[in-house]
């Protein structure tokens, strides 16, 4: 975030926590190759990062944390209105981005799909609906996903809803109160897992309202650690910290998965969320944490339409092990330079034109 010295004081943007920045970014980084490996192992239990997809509520508890940090002390003189525009240039030039190239990806993929299958109504319709965040999972080549053209924006959606009742409810709540919808929220996040076996919904029609658990949960309680100021002090830098994370992304699969998956999700991100908050990168790491933080929302929301061709490619060509470890490595590199190109030359300029606009207004970027 970058401060506006024209704002007044409680208007100024606050500064980063460079090791949470970088979390985030190695969060995105395993999304991304647990969605390559989903095509490779239809059996997640037979997956490296078969709990990769848990870096979904990582977020979710990391945004809880962060709006609270932002805001709670300036929405009241910013304003309801005025904050839903500041989340609004934030989220959503990635959100028309990832669409544009999903749907460019379901029309032109070299290696399969059947777009000719669907009308032009249909498709333009699925798009509307993906640049809007209105789920519409209508798309049987895109696995009825609530957003076809975009996948991950099923998390976008409820980031949205949690960003609302934030402004209306959320950041007016005492504390006490607050706590009590935390509970609450954890024991639907057990319920869901219990019984769904696991904590991967969220995305699909018939799991929509798992997605609604999760973000409760985690939101809620990256909120309350704020509030409740339960930051962990420690010499833990963040290569040690991010070795913590990734762990969470490779714990093996058992017959307790129901009982390991809201566990991490309940106590484990929550503490590394404090100890990354009181943690200091060194000046070799701040850099890379940096960058990791700016690249990590434009490769979660851009990457995806990558993944429907490579499944397709996979599919038909069955790669051999060696052949598939070097085209998922530079596939993932090549989506980190996509991403970095998509945030400098698009996503950066859109927020900047558009948060200047709220400037004359004596708003601040976001």
């Amino acid at each position: 975030m970058q401060e506006n010295n024209t704002a007044p004081p409680i208007l100024q943007t606050k500064q980063h926590f460079d090791i949470l920045d970088g979390l985030r970014g190695v969060a995105a980084l395993a999304v991304v190759v647990f969605h390559f490996m989903e095509w490779v192992f239809i059996d997640a239990s037979k997956n490296f990062i078969g709990h990769g997809f848990l870096a979904v509520d990582f977020f979710f508890c990391l945004s809880g944390f962060v709006i609270g940090y932002a805001y709670d002390d300036r929405i009241a003189p910013l304003g309801v209105w005025e904050f839903f525009k500041a989340r609004i240039i934030r989220l959503h030039p990635l959100v028309v981005a990832g669409s544009v190239l999903g749907l460019l990806a379901f029309l032109f993929d070299p290696f399969g799909g059947h777009p000719q299958l669907y009308s032009t109504g249909k498709i333009l319709l699925t798009f509307l609906c993906s640049v809007l965040l209105i789920p519409l999972p209508v798309i049987a080549d895109r696995g009825f996903n609530l957003f076809s053209f975009n996948a991950p924006s099923w998390s976008l959606f409820w980031e949205y809803i949690a960003n609302i009742a934030y402004a209306l409810v959320l950041c007016r709540l005492k504390r006490g109160y607050l706590l009590l919808l935390t509970l609450l929220s954890a024991a639907a996040i057990c319920f869901v897992s219990y019984h769904s076996g696991n904590l991967l919904g969220g995305w699909s029609g018939p799991t929509f309202w798992d997605g609604s658990a999760r973000i409760s949960y985690s939101f809620l309680a990256g909120l309350l650690i704020y509030r409740s100021n339960l930051i962990i002090k420690s010499k833990m830098g963040f290569t040690g910290i991010a070795l913590l994370l990734f762990l969470a992304f490779i714990v093996p699969f058992s017959k307790w998965n129901w009982l390991v998956e809201p566990s991490i999700v309940l106590f484990y991100f929550p503490l590394l969320i404090a100890l990354g908050a009181g943690a200091t990168s060194k000046p070799l790491f701040k850099t890379t944490c940096v960058f990791l933080g700016k690249i990590s929302y434009p490769l979660y929301m851009t990457h995806y339409a990558a993944l429907w061709m490579f499944g397709n490619y996979y599919i038909s060509h069955k790669p051999g092990t060696i052949q598939l470890a070097f085209i998922v490595s530079a596939a993932v590199v090549m989506l980190v330079a996509i991403a970095y190109l998509v945030m400098v030359i698009y996503d950066e300029p859109v927020r900047k034109f558009l948060s200047h606009r709220r400037t004359k207004k004596g708003c601040i970027q976001d």
